[in-house]
């Protein structure tokens, strides 16, 4: 267990230098990619209270609002000050940017950020991105979320994990690898989940917040994109497909959507998964799944997106019909010519 929680040399050089930018009495911002997910959210508030052990004023402002999935994360001893914009970054000594590589992924907050007399910090998992946030980061994409990262931070500069911090962390490792179950889950990744449970985090209590309390119109719109899934086995893909409103009509959020994707990549025979979200105003999110040996981030580039070589998203305009179309055709000739093949790393982030 002891080696396999040892710091790895280049991180703790890359942590050194975090340390180093940041000194008590600083007033720190935390920030994470629009429609924050549990990697993002539990990162943030781990390493919100891991800064103010360091005597930091720290406040979280990010693109979108706080997913109600994971407020209790927040508790009473978090500020999130996400409601005032940019206007929550006016004064601050450092921004720190977590579970991002690419600017764009700020959102609405994306100029502000370029306006900073200082370049942001960053903590990151994902693969590079065109315009990274700034230059001081603690990066690896080998780490099976941010919050590993976050971890070796912790015990690096030597922090308290108290329950609060671990129940973060935990949020975090279980909800980007899908509940330890995809490829990105590591001996490591493992060997940090056992040590936070030593910390006060009760595995059965977590999994009833994260996954066991879901609303009920989560699952109706479940089921209508499931009525959407088209199929093509021959190519080994599939899809579903999001309305327009659909959202509203359940009264649910962005956040219910998580895990839609994994239905259509489940499926015998499929190895590339695309959920396509009509917002409306002509622009369609795309969500990009695959397995082992499929590249889906090289299919995302194509249309200006990123994220993992298993998991990656786009942001394309156009009606939902049209970029259906246009999407389909590029992974179909994407996959003819080989450019999505890669190696089947299990080490590779989901």
């Amino acid at each position: 267990m002891s080696e396999l929680l040892r710091i790895p040399e280049h991180r703790r050089a890359a942590i050194a230098a975090l340390r180093d930018a940041l000194r008590p009495g600083m007033r720190v911002a935390l920030s994470t990619h629009i429609n924050a997910d549990g990697d993002g959210c539990g990162s943030q508030t781990a390493l919100a209270r891991l800064l103010a052990q360091m005597g930091l004023q720290v406040w979280i402002v990010n693109p979108t609002p706080w997913p109600e999935l994971f407020r209790w994360l927040l508790g009473d001893d978090v500020r999130d000050r996400s409601a005032e914009g940019a206007a929550a970054l006016a004064g601050i000594d450092r921004l720190i940017v977590l579970d991002i590589s690419d600017i764009g992924r700020l959102g609405v907050l994306a100029d502000a950020v370029r306006a900073l007399p200082q370049d942001a910090l960053v903590i990151d998992h994902h693969l590079p991105g065109k315009e990274p946030p700034g230059r001081t980061m603690l990066s690896d994409t080998k780490a099976c979320a941010t919050a590993e990262l976050v971890f070796d931070f912790a015990r690096e500069c030597g922090l308290e994990i108290s329950t609060s911090v671990a129940r973060s962390l935990y949020t975090a490792l279980v909800t980007d690898t899908g509940g330890f179950r995809f490829g990105n889950t590591s001996p490591r990744c493992l060997a940090v989940a056992a040590e936070l449970l030593t910390h006060g985090v009760d595995p059965e209590a977590m999994y009833a917040r994260i996954y066991g309390s879901v609303p009920l119109g989560r699952l109706f719109l479940l089921r209508d994109a499931l009525d959407t899934l088209e199929v093509d086995l021959p190519e080994g893909m599939a899809w579903v497909t999001v309305p327009a409103g659909a959202l509203e009509r359940h009264q649910v959020s962005s956040e219910d959507l998580d895990g839609v994707a994994e239905y259509p990549r489940s499926i015998a025979g499929v190895s590339l998964a695309l959920l396509f979200r009509d917002l409306g105003h002509g622009k369609v999110k795309v969500s990009f799944r695959s397995i082992a040996g499929v590249n889906v981030n090289a299919l995302a580039k194509v249309f200006g997106g990123g994220g993992h070589a298993r998991a990656s998203g786009a942001l394309i305009e156009g009606g939902i019909e049209d970029v259906k179309r246009r999407v389909l055709a590029e992974a179909r000739r994407l996959r003819a010519s080989g450019a999505l093949a890669d190696s089947p790393d299990p080490s590779v982030p989901h």
